[in-house]
């Protein structure tokens, strides 16, 4: 099962943000974390000093990692989500990367995971929307692990 701090963790090393980068990233999101709290959550489970991060805190770090590719939308800074679903983590890494269909599926392609069109859509559909799907953690893994090999890639 996928979790928070295996995101947080991912997308630190797929773009090789320091821990300074991070916290500013965090600020961004609307309020910062201390180092201690960052290194507690990007510590592997079954470390000593491992502290499950909680769902409103990544979605201020996924949050801050729009407005620091995109910009702002407005002045004020969105308010993080309590409960987050893989959906979307799914929706927020593609609006903070600029990605396109094309784009994720290509993606996902590197490493060897196909979802149609179609099928891409629905994730990112209302969860009351008749043709939502649920983002399993096996799409939102291929995902992470193709945004590896795409931006990884790049800056060899």
């Amino acid at each position: 099962m996928i979790n928070n701090n295996d995101i947080l963790r991912r997308v630190r090393y797929v773009f090789d943000f320091s821990d300074q980068t991070m916290l500013d990233i965090f600020k961004l999101g609307g309020k910062g974390v201390s180092k201690a709290d960052l290194i507690t959550w990007l510590a592997r489970e079954g470390e000593a000093d491992f502290v499950l991060c909680e769902d409103e805190k990544l979605a201020r770090f996924l949050n801050g990692l729009i407005i620091k590719n995109r910009g702002p939308k407005s002045d004020e800074v969105p308010e993080p989500e309590t409960r987050l679903s893989n959906n979307m983590v799914f929706r927020k890494l593609k609006i903070a990367l600029n990605l396109q269909a094309d784009d994720l599926i290509e993606i996902l392609k590197l490493n060897e995971f196909t979802l149609s069109k179609h099928e891409l859509s629905a994730l990112f559909r209302r969860p009351d929307h008749k043709n939502y799907r649920e983002c399993l953690d096996q799409v939102l893994r291929n995902f992470l692990d193709g945004m590896e090999k795409y931006y990884r890639k790049k800056k060899a």
